[in-house]
């Protein structure tokens, strides 16, 4: 699946042409890496998206298939660093 599909699809980002500007910007890394909209996500993948008030790191556990309900998002990954910059 595409990183800005997935990226709506689990709710991380609500709108997909958001999550193409995001990662045409260089805000989102794969695996360390600058992503672009196009990457092809695997589970175990590590997305990180940088916010002006910090960064949200989480693993990719599974893939979904089709659409998924607001109540099955959160289960799609794993938060590992949710850090946000309270000046």
């Amino acid at each position: 699946m595409r990183l800005d599909k997935f990226l709506k699809v689990s709710r991380l980002i609500k709108r997909r042409t958001v999550a193409n500007d995001v990662s045409d910007k260089g805000r989102i890394s794969v695996n360390g890496n600058p992503a672009k909209p196009a990457k092809q996500l695997k589970p175990g993948d590590i997305i990180t998206i940088a916010y002006a008030g910090g960064e949200t790191s989480v693993e990719v556990l599974t893939i979904p298939t089709g659409n998924v309900s607001v109540q099955d998002a959160p289960t799609l990954y794993k938060v590992i660093k949710n850090f946000r910059n309270e000046n």
